[in-house]
């Protein structure tokens, strides 16, 4: 019923590209924002980007540049283009939502690593 789910992670090069997916339940998705976030082995989770239902986006100061959310209203669907990544963005992605009765949801993760 009410799922994230999140793929797009994999081995990349340091300098490029990979563009994760996060398909959200339809009450999730309606909700005020959406939000990526990331975990490194041994550190807390990390809010690296936010998008809200009017399509307004916030980042992290360290991805601020180099990633860029958005949503796709048709497919509710919610994007995290990752550009110029770097060894230090290497960790498992999150796809964050809060529904309408104010529950918030996470999806599984998908890995992410940046070799050198």
């Amino acid at each position: 019923q009410i799922q994230l789910v999140e793929s797009g992670g994999g081995l990349v090069q340091a300098g490029g590209s990979l563009k994760l997916s996060c398909a959200a339940s339809g009450s999730i998705f309606s909700g005020n924002f959406m939000s990526w976030y990331r975990q490194a082995p041994g550190k807390q989770r990390e809010l690296i980007a936010t998008i809200t239902s009017g399509g307004t986006t916030t980042y992290a100061d360290n991805v601020r540049g180099r990633f860029t959310i958005s949503r796709d209203t048709a497919k509710t669907t919610v994007y995290l283009q990752m550009n110029s990544l770097k060894p230090e963005d290497t960790a498992v992605y999150y796809c964050s939502g809060i529904s309408g009765s104010s529950i918030r949801y996470w999806g599984q993760g998908t890995q992410v690593t940046v070799s050198s």
